[in-house]
């Protein structure tokens, strides 16, 4: 065993010699790269280390942080319910629309892939328009209005479904599932957009290759050849998949208000926004951060292994 230890010491550090010749070698490269590394790192790393460490204090601003240790942790998990219901509500979110949203974007880019040059463009604008067109998700609002002038009510009143209105975006029954279906209506933007260009950047001749070599139908070469080509658009879909369905706060907060009927629209995003925005307990808030934070990268990394296996 020290053997084997001190062999893996040696290792180490040849290994570590290499490294900083070549990065010696490339000292030129490294100091062009210099400004975006100083900016990422202020900008993106340093803001979430220190959210980690604030999510051990109580802070409120105004006064210096006091360390609390893991009592956040432990009032956010054992005493705070809203949160356990904010978690149950992004994770359905989560299941129902990231999926359905990432698979409709590459069905629906796959499908217009198809078509006409100059018809591909228009369909990629319809597609696309909702993730530009900023709070067009409010026009819901008019949709499912809680009185008789709601477009949804006056249908369903008109032909005899209901005989009085329905309180959609008040009652608690209604408010999750409407929230879902604006939410998947939305999604259809930026993962659209890069399977779009993944699958236009596609060689044909791997199509006539793969016909050459046994690829049968239409669903072969889709698994053989067009997935795996566009493993890096489906990575990138799936990070921008993961990062809207967990991040959702706009669309209800605007949708069924703030704070929403029995919170049964309360995400894990409102409830940080209301400790760190309306309460100012940044502590708490940023523990709120750093748990949403794991679960978004423990996602990635289970999505990560699923599109490995894409192809094999």
């Amino acid at each position: 065993m020290k053997e084997f230890f001190q062999k893996y010491v040696i290792m180490r550090k040849h290994d570590a010699k290499v490294a900083f010749k070549k990065m010696k070698r490339s000292k030129m490269c490294y100091l062009f790269l210099a400004p975006y590394a100083v900016l990422f790192a202020m900008f993106f790393i340093y803001p979430v280390v220190a959210s980690i460490w604030y999510s051990f204090t109580y802070y409120n601003i105004l006064e210096a942080p006091r360390f609390l240790g893991l009592q956040n942790y432990i009032s956010l998990i054992l005493e705070d319910e809203i949160f356990l219901t904010s978690i149950k509500n992004t994770l359905m979110i989560a299941i129902c629309t990231g999926p359905l949203g990432y698979i409709a974007s590459f069905v629906f880019a796959w499908l217009i892939n198809e078509l006409p040059r100059w018809v591909r463009s228009v369909a990629v604008v319809i597609f696309y328009a909702p993730s530009i067109a900023g709070n067009c998700y409010v026009i819901f609002s008019v949709f499912f209005r809680g009185d008789a002038y709601g477009y949804v009510n006056a249908f369903l009143m008109s032909t005899g479904i209901i005989n009085k209105p329905i309180l959609w975006l008040i009652n608690p029954v209604y408010m999750l599932p409407i929230c879902m279906v604006v939410i998947l209506w939305m999604s259809l933007g930026t993962g659209f957009l890069s399977f779009v260009a993944g699958l236009q950047g596609i060689d044909g001749s791997q199509y006539e290759a793969g016909y050459m070599d046994g690829v049968k139908n239409r669903w072969q070469e889709l698994w053989y050849i067009t997935l795996p080509n566009m493993k890096p658009m489906l990575m990138f879909g799936a990070v921008m998949s993961i990062t809207q369905a967990f991040s959702v706060c706009d669309v209800t907060m605007a949708l069924c208000g703030y704070p929403s009927t029995d919170y049964a629209a309360r995400t894990i995003v409102t409830h940080l926004f209301d400790y760190g925005f309306s309460r100012f307990e940044m502590g708490y808030a940023c523990a709120i951060a750093t748990i949403l934070f794991l679960m978004m990268i423990l996602c990635n990394k289970a999505i990560q292994s699923l599109l490995r296996r894409v192809g094999t």
